[in-house]
């Protein structure tokens, strides 16, 4: 029988079953993939459903069933999805409704620049051949899920610049193909570096600054030996430097700043001959700087400020010839400046300011020809400036200031024609300043107090209109005032004082158009003050005392202002005139000055009564008018000046009762003595008579007569449209009794100027896009006013119908509150009851509350501790204005982080003073203010008793929240605050682990008084109320303080 198939050869045979395997694959692998690519479509399309609008139409071209031609998509041969790029899309959304088991291909996912929010999911750790996970910079949160421990091809993992919480994930170990590791800018993240990091040998970068960790640097960072980069600055690492970072010679950059670390840098660090830059300052590091430091040859970038260093500069630093910049400064180095350190000659910048460096400026220091920056200030280096100090052509900038150096500025320095700033304050030089100091007219400050400068001003100074800010004052220097100075169109700050001029003031004085302070003090100054100085009117301080001036004050100084909105604001705020021989009358004028501080006028010939424009001075704080020839009576507008905290009227004609106000009842008696008859209620005065009102305040009485017919008219048309609106009802007219209610409470708001229509209007009905805050009390809003006003309104919460206030008693409260006039308290301008909205209308301040300002990492730098320390100065001032000298007295019942606002120049506002007269004392709302958690007293748990301790205890929270940065919780109560009186700044270290780490630790005299703000904080916070200062004491702790810092100045 013949076989079924014919014969082949078994080689054809072979090669036909081949082709017909390979055709069944193909057709297999063909149909998978379509398969695949399909699933991935669906996938992403399923993912990019669940974006916002907006970010959807971003990937527009998202259609179809083929993702390899989609915009952020790319395949692999295979077409199947190999990477996710979407960096710098603008896209919101999250990941949460990815399927990550669609795309087993993928390698890549790069998400950064963006605002994905919410969780990573734990289902990452299903993308076994992931080696880019990069989401950095987006919105993410919540903890970061250990299953990225199973992306064991990782080699780049940035999570940085996110909101995770909790500690960095162990698991992280499991990922040995890594080489670049970054959770930067997570603040939220806690804990410390796990130590099995050391286990991740072919990282290259290792990126965890600004993490909030804490703990000591493992020991296991040693084997790390590929690193190049390693980052761990802005936490709060503490512990020595580990010996082992020496083994990670290929580190280029090495920053650990802003730490805690403590003990010497390991003799190591010369091991480490790669470095490019190096930075351990703002840390508690002490000892010597290691002299195997000189073996970094590599080296451009060394900063060793804010610590402890102690010991001589080592010798070896002129090894360094890469180095370009050099910063030592604030630490306790002594000894002198090496001389090796003109070998330096790639050096741009040196800083080795505030320490105790002894002997003379090296002369090697003229070497340094590309240097563009030279401070040395805050020293005790003796002798001259060298000469070769001429050579460094390049410098733009020279701080000598404080120091012990002495003989004539070498005439070489006229070579540096790029010299910008030049400060040579507070040192022995002698001799006449360099005649071409200004040749190059490019100097823009220049500083020389407090030396013994004698000759002439320089003529180049003369035509330097470059200058910005010049202080020749505390020197011996001569010549004609007139002609030494000219007209200077940038020049800002100028103090001359406590020298030898003399002449006439120049007119040209008031074309300086931007100038803010001028002191020509303690002068032989002679002649009229120009009226055209009153054309200057960016100034803000002027003080001519202590010359022979003659003639009257001009009323031009009254042009000093600035019209700005619906307001005249002022900006001068110091005038001092004092001990000169000015006669004639005070110009009414003077009460434009609306912002002045601080008025002396003393020591003159002045003549006349005082103006009652004065009294227009609301923010005046010091006010001198003694040993003049001064008669009448005080002005009873000095009775409104309640900011007023010193007064000296002493030795003039005056009579009549003194203001009752506190700087008058306080004053002390050398400061109201030699007058014609002064009387009032203060030791060592006559009371007065009291008849004494009589022919003295014939005025006031007149005007008293005036007010109340008015105020009898006003009652008379009142009444008469009470009857009309009530014939009305009886009529029948249908209204219904709450539009009548309407009607009363939009009236009382037209009482302010205002139109409660303007203000819904400005906020199109409180729309959310005006909101910028909410509060306890209600919504604020922004509104700028058809007139260019911009104010906030703030939005109560409605308050219920029986709980609206007795009109009468509402309307004087509301009154009250409008005329409360304190740098420091926000300005409320009215309120407005309606049956839909009622609201406030206060001064808008523009930066915002001080809880949102601590929660912004660079809003909370730019509020360094000087202005953290005056804004405590200033919620003390507005608090002891609202307790002592309203009466009676207000209690603000919610001091908190978020009721002080801080305007632009970071100057403190308390807001919702009073706001708890809004309500009824009787409702049941009227408890419900007692105090924003966290802020309130102790006491208030068992007794609704609320006064003016309450507001004590709050200040006492909030000032230490100032300082730490954040609320001080438990630490409130606990050890940190209950400093010794005998407490100095050799015990430094006890607050280091409290204060804000994102500012530098605070040095020197600012530290001093930051002590005493916690100090008093301390007495705030006991737990009897009556044990606690009241904030009259306080502000009298804090003067004390600040003179205290003063002297140490």
């Amino acid at each position: 029988m013949l076989p079924f198939f014919p014969r082949l050869n078994p080689m054809k045979l072979l090669a036909m079953c081949c082709l017909l395997l390979m055709s069944v694959t193909t057709s297999m692998t063909t149909t998978s993939v379509a398969i695949q690519g399909n699933e991935e479509a669906y996938a992403l399309l399923d993912w990019k459903a669940s974006f916002e609008k907006q970010s959807q139409a971003l990937l527009s071209s998202w259609n179809g069933s083929d993702p390899c031609h989609w915009v952020g998509i790319a395949c692999d041969h295979s077409k199947s999805v190999s990477s996710l790029n979407f960096t710098k899309f603008g896209l919101r959304g999250t990941l949460q409704t990815l399927n990550f088991s669609s795309l087993p291909n993928i390698h890549t996912i790069a998400m950064s620049n963006n605002s994905f929010y919410g969780t990573i999911p734990k289902q990452i750790g299903v993308l076994s051949n992931l080696d880019t996970l990069d989401v950095h910079y987006n919105q993410f949160s919540g903890f970061i899920p250990k299953q990225i421990g199973s992306l064991s091809k990782l080699t780049v993992l940035d999570l940085g610049a996110n909101n995770f919480l909790g500690n960095i994930p162990q698991e992280t170990k499991h990922l040995s193909n890594l080489k670049y590791l970054a959770f930067a800018y997570n603040n939220n993240l806690r804990g410390s570096i796990p130590a099995e990091l050391g286990m991740l040998g072919n990282l290259t970068d290792l990126r965890f600054e600004h993490c909030n960790l804490t703990g000591s640097i493992p020991t296991t960072i040693g084997n790390l030996t590929n690193l190049s980069v390693l980052n761990l600055n802005d936490n709060h690492l503490d512990g020595p430097i580990p010996r082992e970072i020496g083994k990670l010679v290929n580190v280029k950059y090495l920053w650990l700043q802003n730490n805690e670390l403590s003990g010497s840098i390991p003799q190591e660090i010369g091991l480490m001959t790669n470095l490019f830059q190096l930075d351990f300052s703002s840390n508690n590091l002490s000892g010597c700087i290691p002299s195997t430091i000189g073996n970094l040859s590599n080296l451009a970038y060394l900063y060793l400020f804010q610590n402890f260093f102690s010991g001589s500069i080592p010798d070896e630093v002129g090894k360094l010839y890469s180095l370009t910049t050099i910063q030592l400064l604030t630490n306790n180095l002594s000894g002198t400046i090496p001389p090796s350190i003109g070998n330096l000659v790639n050096l741009n910048s040196i800083l080795l300011r505030d320490n105790t460096l002894l002997g003379p400026i090296p002369s090697t220091i003229g070497k340094l020809v590309n240097l563009v920056l030279l401070d040395l200030s805050g020293n005790m280096l003796s002798g001259t400036v060298p000469f070769s100090i001429g050579n460094l052509t390049k410098l733009s900038k020279l701080v000598l200031l404080s120091n012990e150096l002495s003989g004539e500025i070498p005439i070489e320095l006229i070579k540096l024609t790029e010299l910008e700033d030049l400060q040579l304050a507070y040192n022995h030089f002698n001799g006449q300043l360099p005649h071409n100091i200004c040749t190059s007219g490019n100097l823009a400050k220049l500083s020389a107090t407090n030396n013994y400068f004698t000759g002439v001003v320089p003529s180049s100074l003369k035509n330097c209109s470059s200058l910005v800010r010049l202080r020749l004052d505390g020197n011996q220097i001569t010549g004609n005032i007139t002609e030494s100075f000219n007209v200077y169109p940038n020049l800002d700050y100028i103090d001359l004082s406590e020298n030898n001029f003399h002449g006439h003031l120049s007119s040209k004085w008031g074309k300086c158009s931007n100038l803010t302070c001028l002191r020509i003090s303690n002068n032989n100054l002679s002649g009229a003050i120009p009226p055209e100085l009153g054309e200057a009117t960016n100034l803000q301080e002027l003080d001519l005392s202590s010359n022979h001036l003659t003639g009257a004050i001009p009323k031009e100084l009254g042009k000093l202002t600035l019209m700005i909105q619906l307001f005249m604001l002022p900006k001068l705020s110091n005038l001092s005139l004092s001990q000169n021989e000015f006669n004639g009358t005070i110009p009414l004028e003077l009460g434009n000055l609306k912002a002045l501080r601080d008025l002396d006028l003393g020591d003159n010939l002045l003549d006349g009564t005082i103006p009652a424009s004065l009294g227009q001075l609301m923010f005046l704080e010091n006010l001198n008018l003694s040993h003049n020839n001064l008669s009448g009576v005080i002005p009873s507008s000095f009775d409104g000046m309640l900011s007023l905290t010193t007064v000296d009227i002493s030795y003039n004609q005056l009579e009549g009762p003194l203001p009752n106000i506190r700087a008058f009842i306080k004053a002390p008696l050398e400061a109201l003595r030699d007058n014609k008859g002064l009387c009032g209620n203060v030791t060592g005065i006559e009371p007065c008579p009291a008849s004494s009102s009589g022919d003295s305040h014939h005025d006031h009485k007149a005007k008293k007569v005036v007010v109340l017919i008015l105020v009898l008219s006003l009652a008379i048309i009142i009444a008469l449209l009470a009857l009309w609106i009530s014939c009305r009802v009886y009529q029948g007219t249908g209204r219904k009794e709450s539009n009548a209610t309407d009607m009363q409470t939009q009236n009382l708001f037209a009482i302010w100027s205002y139109d409660g229509k303007m203000i819904i209007e400005a906020t199109e009905d409180f729309d959310n896009k005006y909101l910028i805050g909410v509060g306890g009390f209600g919504s604020v809003y922004r509104a700028e006013l058809s007139t260019g006003q911009v104010v906030a309104v703030k939005k109560l919460h409605s308050i219920p119908n029986e709980e609206v206030p007795n009109l009468k008693t509402f309307q004087s409260e509301i009154q009250a509150l409008t005329e409360i006039r304190h740098r420091n308290i926000v300005k409320l301008y009215g309120f407005c009851s309606h049956s839909r909205h009622s609201f406030l209308v206060y001064e808008i301040i523009e930066r915002g509350s001080i809880d949102k300002i601590l929660a912004n990492d660079e809003e909370a730098v730019e509020f360094d501790w000087n202005r953290r320390v005056n804004a405590v100065k200033g919620v003390a001032n507005a608090l002891c204005y609202m307790h002592h000298d309203c009466s009676p007295p207000i209690v603000h019942r919610d001091i908190s982080a978020k009721n002080v606002l801080l305007d632009l120049e970071h100057e403190a506002h308390v807001s919702d003073f009073g706001a708890s007269k809004l309500l009824n004392p009787n409702s049941s709302n009227w408890t419900s203010f007692a105090g924003t958690f966290g802020y309130a007293a102790p006491e208030l748990a068992y007794t609704m008793e609320v006064n003016e301790k309450c507001d004590v205890y709050s200040f006492g929270i909030l000032a230490l929240e100032i300082l730490l940065g954040k609320h001080p919780g438990d630490a409130a109560s606990s050890s940190m605050v209950m400093i010794p009186s005998s407490e100095t700044l050799d015990n430094k270290f006890l607050l280091k682990d409290k204060l804000d780490h994102r500012l530098p630790y605070p040095t020197n005299l600012i530290a001093v008084e930051i002590m005493q703000i916690v100090k008093i904080a301390s007495a705030c916070l006991t737990e009897n109320p009556r044990s606690r200062p009241t904030m009259e004491q306080v502000v009298k702790d804090l003067v004390v303080a600040n003179a205290s810092v003063s002297t140490m100045d």
